[in-house]
């Protein structure tokens, strides 16, 4: 089996290359278990905090440099993601979880401020900009979807004075990732989706990805000379299916190949001419660039480095004896690191790059390397008036692991503390050493809860409290009420063992789906028929006692005229008049 130290390899190279020019990008590939493939894009540039005050920007984005000097932001952390991370088979998280998000979008900075007031006030700005930036609802994070973290975020950044700084979260589970902000984010890099490794970024294959996460980070780094600089960075992990990526556009459908082609499960009883249990191929599934992202490599973007490691734009981790060609009309240079576990490659200026890698039959492969801990969270119960959430935390490690658990619920979802129980598999003692709990308000704050806790090797931590569900006033609730509320993921922060780094390691659980009491809303314009029908009869009849006069029949002027003979009466009446006048004219 191959070693994963290539993997750690590559990230100590892009946090060593990439911060030590203005603007550099890579692209890593990494195949994964049941024909998938892991694509990460990393992006980062630097601007001088002289250049960034005087409003001289070379790398940096004008549009969000300027947001983050008018909000008083000093470091900035904003994801996107859709899709769940399958531990179990893909391994580890890219970049130990730091640079991924909750499903939906997620929020967290640090802000300049005198006071709590004044920092929140800010803090709507930056989230009001940055909505119309990103074409995000942004602008939904309100009071009642912020919190202020204490012990789940650590600062990546160097502030001189982190006293003064106020650190703030808020995060829209509900919100739809989609084209709409990827191009946006493509807009803040140099060559802008048109050169470089950004040319691979199609909404239609980001967006039908199993998992994917978009990434912005904007912190101070400050070197060992004293000279500080701003850095931002940009990330894009995908998680893609091969088979269906390489589907061609004018096949959205994807169609069974016919049962002669397909190589079946023979020791089936229920094998036949019809039937069939297809087998997983053991060979390495064919593929290219072109094929997966729809295009190839518009050539190296301008303004990265030419020379040197940083030049070394795209690397593909496979085991030696894996074929990979490189198609271009230009020069490239092909460098091997890691005991040739990590093929990286300089790309040519101006001529398009594409990697292909044939079937083959491997007989090694990639030892993923399993994470920390596992977690998963659900709701249990039924009714429309309490449950119950349960979180199951695995640690299959031979070490005890010391982490920090944050969950921000909604104001309408009301825990009971005095109910929350922490039980470990193999142990007796209490796995919670600190907590930090603070209570809902309706309508004005949701509720927030910390808790540290330890738990032994090779054991499982199973978490569980019990909630209210409150009931909602007509117009709080959303147009599609019945399909359910979404509660935010819930945030998992190692503190020991951490990452070497100041980025951290986090695991993030899925979004919960919340069943609220929802009433009839077809039942207003059900009342508003009934009693608009009850009020035109009451009315119409009054209306007819008020005003009809009832008199008796020989009282009527003409009474006795009526019926077919005061017809006929009044139509000879009629032609004598006519004839009358017919004989004056003559």
């Amino acid at each position: 089996m191959l070693s994963f130290r290539s993997l750690i390899f590559f990230h100590a190279l892009v946090a060593c290359v990439l911060g030590s020019s203005d603007y550099a990008e890579r692209l890593l590939l990494r195949p994964l278990p049941q024909s998938a493939l892991l694509a990460s894009f990393n992006f980062r540039s630097n601007e001088s905090f002289t250049s960034f005050e005087q409003q001289n920007f070379r790398y940096f984005p004008r549009s969000l440099a300027q947001i983050l000097q008018h909000a008083g932001t000093k470091e900035l952390h904003l994801r996107f993601s859709l899709g769940r991370w399958d531990a179990e088979s893909w391994g580890e998280r890219p970049h130990n979880g730091a640079r991924e998000g909750g499903t939906g979008v997620e929020l967290w900075a640090w802000l300049d401020a005198e006071n709590e007031q004044e920092a929140f006030s800010r803090w709507l700005t930056l989230t009001n900009t940055l909505s119309g930036l990103f074409c995000a609802s942004l602008n939904f994070i309100d009071a009642t979807k912020t919190i202020r973290p204490v012990m789940s975020f650590q600062p990546e950044g160097d502030h001189p004075n982190l006293s003064q700084l106020h650190l703030l979260h808020g995060t829209l589970p509900h919100e739809v990732v989609c084209t709409e902000n990827l191009t946006p984010f493509l807009k803040l890099l140099p060559c802008k989706g048109k050169a470089g490794i950004s040319s691979l970024l199609d909404g239609h294959k980001l967006f039908d990805a199993s998992w994917q996460t978009m990434s912005i980070d904007v912190r101070p780094v400050c070197e060992a000379s004293g000279e500080c600089i701003l850095e931002m960075e940009q990330t894009v992990d995908m998680v893609l299916d091969i088979d269906r990526s390489k589907r061609p556009r004018d096949n959205p459908i994807p169609r069974p190949l016919p049962i002669e082609e397909i190589e079946c499960d023979t020791s089936k009883g229920y094998n036949a001419a019809d039937t069939c249990y297809p087998l997983h191929g053991s060979a390495e599934p064919d593929f290219s660039l072109s094929q997966l992202f729809g295009r190839p490599i518009k050539g190296a973007c301008p303004l990265t480095d030419s020379d040197g490691e940083n030049a070394n734009t795209v690397c593909i981790n496979t085991p030696p004896e894996r074929t990979v060609h490189a198609n271009t009309t230009g020069p490239y240079v092909e460098s091997r690191l890691v005991a040739d576990t990590l093929r990286c490659y300089k790309l040519p200026t101006g001529a398009d790059f594409d990697l292909s890698l044939p079937s083959q039959q491997m007989t090694t492969g990639l030892m993923l390397q399993p994470p920390s801990l596992f977690a998963a969270r659900h709701i249990n119960g039924h009714g429309q008036e309490r449950g119950s959430i349960q979180t199951t935390i695995r640690n299959p490690t031979s070490s005890a692991v010391d982490f920090i658990y944050l969950e921000s619920l909604p104001w309408f979802m009301k825990p009971y503390i005095h109910t929350l129980r922490a039980r470990v598999s193999n142990s007796l003692e209490n796995p919670i050493t600190e907590t930090f709990y603070k209570p809902a308000v309706d309508r004005h704050r949701g509720t927030h809860l910390e808790l540290r806790m330890l738990i032994p090797a090779s054991s499982t931590l199973t978490l569980t409290y019990d909630f209210e569900k409150a009931i909602l006033r007509y117009t709080e609730y959303p147009p599609d009420a019945n399909r359910g509320f979404d509660a935010a993921p819930a945030v998992i922060r190692l503190v020991s063992p951490g990452s070497a780094d100041r980025k951290g390691v986090y695991i993030r659980t899925t979004s919960l789906l919340l069943p609220l009491p929802t009433p009839d809303f077809s039942m207003p314009y059900n009342v508003i028929i009934l009693t608009s029908t009850v009020m035109a009869l009451g009315f119409g009849n009054i209306f007819n006692l008020l005003v009809r006069r009832i008199v008796g029949a020989d009282e009527v002027p003409g009474a006795g005229t009526g019926g077919i003979r005061g017809v006929i009466k009044g139509k000879v009446e009629r032609l004598r008049a006519l004839l009358g006048g017919v004989k004056k004219n003559t």
